[in-house]
């Protein structure tokens, strides 16, 4: 999408739903503009499509309950359509034509990458919504996903424990750009920290859009047969449909060789028969099953506004991580700019430091002081028959992001950041 998208609120009895409409010009004055950058078309629709979906309802409740410092947010979407360069293009579009005061977006580590020269020429700010590989720190980004020890790391431990199936041998399969390489980089000095060797590690990537999972399949099930074996999954996009598939036409059950995926969640298996992934292993750091009045408000708003704005299998919408993510961002970013009482990039910086916020995980998220990075839980979630998870591990409390990670010689020095 190249023109802009306006949102006005209007209350449907407890809840704001947006209502799109063309304001004319004289009320820009009125408005505080915010970019939403996320693929609608590609490869990476299947992931991104319901987060600029959850931006729009966030905002339209935020503009119900009198918007930011007496304002309206008004909301302009975008679709790089999965195309990395295309990312940068329209992340200049945003600030420079559109003046935008703040963009929420990007999934890929490359699309993060191909938009970060962008945000620090022009010194405005991105807020990214979803796990990622670290080894990065950038003064123009709030990192809202989870770091490696808030993710991967454990995850991978928990596949190791007892609990977790006691996995001695690793296939370390990913989509082949630099958020699985960087990940499997870290997993892999962290597996030699415990003791594996190479020869127990399988390392395979697959490009983006892959759909032929047969003979990758039928290789894990020969690698598993040198000992207990886990999967750890960084595929992205729509591959992952294709992969599960092949799994279940496999017969490749959880409890012969478990996979654990960081990339995949309630939306994706939205379109996968999960009858046969059933104790697959999800790393996260919220899943749409936990039980709170916070999450419980959020899924029923989620509902509710899908049916309204008459969204795709609206009937059957799910929530997940990125997605409270990108609402938790936004509120801090409102909180920030209400603190600053600006919207000036280096004021809003300052203020999002410290800032809370009461999550649908049911923990009290906060932006870490000297990182950019959330302070997360860490849960593990087995899949069910239904398409959901059933949490089978989460910390106690929330996690320090480390994005520097300590498994990556150079490091060691960073980790106070």
């Amino acid at each position: 999408m190249t023109r802009r998208t306006v949102l006005k609120a209007t209350v449907l009895g407890a809840f704001a739903l947006a209502a799109a409409s063309w304001l004319p010009a004289a009320f820009a004055a009125d408005t505080i503009k915010v970019g939403i950058l996320h693929s609608l078309s590609g490869t990476m629709a299947i992931s991104e499509t319901s987060l600029k979906d959850v931006a729009l309802m966030t905002i339209a409740e935020i503009n119900a309950h009198g918007g930011v410092m007496g304002k309206q947010i008004e909301a302009v979407v975008v679709d790089p359509a999965s195309n990395w360069p295309l990312f940068a293009e329209k992340a200049r579009q945003l600030i420079s034509q559109d003046k935008v005061s703040v963009v929420f977006g990007c999934w890929t580590s490359v699309s993060r990458k191909s938009v970060l020269p962008v945000f620090k020429e022009t010194n405005s700010l991105l807020f990214y919504p979803v796990q990622y590989e670290g080894e990065e720190l950038e003064k123009n980004v709030f990192y809202t996903g989870a770091a490696p020890n808030q993710q991967a790391i454990p995850a991978t431990e928990y596949v190791m424990s007892k609990e977790g199936g006691g996995a001695k041998r690793f296939v370390l399969l990913g989509t082949d750009y630099v958020y699985p390489r960087t990940t499997n980089k870290i997993l892999r000095a962290f597996l030699h920290s415990k003791g594996v060797k190479d020869t127990d590690i399988d390392e395979v990537y697959t490009p983006f859009g892959h759909s032929d999972y047969q003979t990758i399949v039928a290789n894990i099930k020969k690698f598993a047969a040198g000992g207990k074996t886990a999967v750890i999954s960084t595929i992205n996009g729509d591959s992952n449909v294709p992969f599960y598939k092949e799994l279940g036409n496999a017969g490749l059950k959880a409890t012969d060789v478990p996979v654990v995926a960081f990339s995949v969640g309630e939306e994706e298996l939205r379109g996968v028969d999960t009858k046969p992934l059933v104790g697959h292993l999800a790393a996260w750091n919220y899943f749409e099953s936990i039980k709170n009045p916070i999450n419980a408000a959020f899924i029923k708003k989620w509902k509710a506004y899908a049916a309204a704005q008459k969204l795709p299998n609206a009937a059957t919408v799910v929530t997940n991580d990125p997605m409270e993510a990108t609402y938790v961002g936004i509120y801090m970013w409102k909180q920030a700019v209400e603190k600053a009482k600006s919207t000036d990039t280096d004021k809003v910086i300052a203020a999002m430091s410290g800032q809370k916020f009461s999550a649908p995980s049911g923990y009290t998220l906060e932006m870490d002081a000297t990182n950019h990075h959330l302070h997360k839980p860490v849960m593990i979630g087995e899949i069910k028959a239904d398409g959901q998870f059933n949490v089978v591990y989460k910390t106690k409390t929330t996690i320090r992001a480390q994005p520097w990670s300590p498994y990556i010689v150079g490091n060691e020095a960073k980790q106070k950041m």
